[in-house]
């Protein structure tokens, strides 16, 4: 999905300021792609090709998780109780209910989050300057790229697609531009 906005500069020279938090944030963000993409699966049980695809994705995002904690770790952080994502609950407080119109809406909440994840996933790997992180920054921009993709590819054959999606660029890109900045990848 295009971004209509980058992130700010200053959000940059913060995550790398306080990367450790940052850090510990990303982990709970992999989880909750992975729990994510395993809601989707429970909830849209016989939409084709969904359930394998959400199968799949929740084991790629798990092992990030497991990645991720890795570092976590090794810095001798602790991963402490999940304070939120303002952004993300931003997103989700557009879902419909109307079952169509819910999964359309999940589906490009989802390819937002991970655009703006790869974004930002890029911006540390071009800017930390531990090699071992930048690499596996780099690599999980990659990663989170196809994840975008993926759920675009899903949300392009429900109906109503073109409009719902400028809807959600729209607001996404007027989520980032008014919320306040934090030490999280979103």
């Amino acid at each position: 999905m295009e971004l209509l906005c980058e992130t700010p500069r200053a959000w940059v020279e913060l995550a790398i300021d306080r990367f450790d938090e940052v850090l510990v944030d990303h982990a709970h963000c992999e989880k909750k792609a992975a729990a994510s993409a395993l809601s989707l699966l429970a909830a849209f049980p016989s939409v084709p090709g969904l359930a394998r695809a959400m199968a799949r994705l929740a084991r790629e995002e798990s092992g990030h998780l497991a990645q991720v904690l890795a570092f976590v770790e090794k810095r001798g952080l602790s991963l402490g109780r999940d304070l939120g994502d303002p952004y993300a609950q931003g997103l989700q407080a557009m879902v419909r209910q109307p079952v169509r119109e819910r999964l359309l809406d999940r589906l490009l909440i989802s390819a937002a989050i991970e655009a703006r994840s790869e974004e930002r996933l890029r911006l540390l790997a071009a800017h930390l300057r531990d090699p071992e992180l930048r690499g596996f920054y780099g690599r999980l921009a990659s990663a989170e790229k196809g994840h975008g993709e993926l759920f675009l590819r899903l949300a392009a054959r429900c109906e109503g697609f073109d409009a719902r999606l400028a809807e959600v660029r729209g607001a996404e890109a007027k989520l980032v531009r008014e919320l306040p900045l934090r030490a999280a990848i979103h």
